[in-house]
């Protein structure tokens, strides 16, 4: 199930029509309020977020998507006119997987679906580890969960797959870009400045674990 919220009656009607006609099922909205009215019903498997819309913008609507523990790892990809390296930073910090800029076609929209879906479901990176541990520090990669002292703490995709990867390579420095191409699967060209306040969100979550991450200035970050 994927969820579209768009206010342009005929972008909404095409992409639904589209995604339907290829397999996939989808509901679609013009207001933010049906959309969490829905939301309060059922978990899609992707949503597909316009940035201007009536009621509310959509990247305070995706604030809030990541802010709940319930909504935190849907996918989220980011449809908007604006292609300023400014809004497309700013979609990808907010917790965007994706985004497309307007006007897009329907066979690169139906691409991204795929890609961004295809790495969710290889987000335990393959099953070759089931538990991460560093002291009070637990992460279960079968459940996608993870826990601070005993107690779970919710973190988005994005976040959950940084920690991963940094407490699998501990001890090892981890570029900006190496960060952006592994978890983001992007060009490093685009903003490094994601990976910062991806890490800065992180650390706050984790609490006192938060010196496990080094920033390794002028490089990246390290897991200690």
């Amino acid at each position: 199930m994927i969820f579209l919220l768009e206010d342009d009656d005929s972008i909404r009607k095409l992409i639904d029509y589209t995604l339907n006609s290829q397999g996939f099922k989808c509901l679609s909205f013009s207001l933010p309020s049906e959309f969490y009215q829905e939301l309060s019903k059922a978990k899609p498997e992707l949503i597909l977020l316009d940035i201007m819309l009536p009621e509310e913008d959509g990247i305070s609507i995706l604030h809030k998507i990541r802010a709940s523990p319930e909504t935190s790892l849907i996918p989220v990809i980011m449809l908007t006119a604006k292609d300023s390296e400014f809004d497309v930073v700013t979609g990808l910090d907010s917790g965007a997987d994706d985004y497309i800029t307007k006007p897009f076609g329907m066979m690169t929209l139906l691409s991204r679906i795929k890609a961004v879906i295809r790495r969710y479901e290889k987000s335990d990176f393959n099953g070759e580890q089931k538990i991460l541990e560093i002291d009070g520090l637990k992460v279960d990669l079968n459940k996608h969960t993870v826990f601070a002292d005993g107690k779970q703490i919710f973190l988005t995709v994005k976040e959950f797959d940084l920690l991963v990867l940094l407490m699998k390579n501990r001890g090892n420095v981890l570029t900006r870009e190496k960060l952006l191409d592994v978890i983001w699967k992007i060009d490093a060209d685009i903003e490094s400045r994601t990976v910062d306040v991806h890490i800065r969100t992180l650390r706050q979550k984790i609490g006192r674990y938060e010196n496990l991450i080094e920033t390794v200035r002028g490089v990246g970050y390290k897991c200690l």
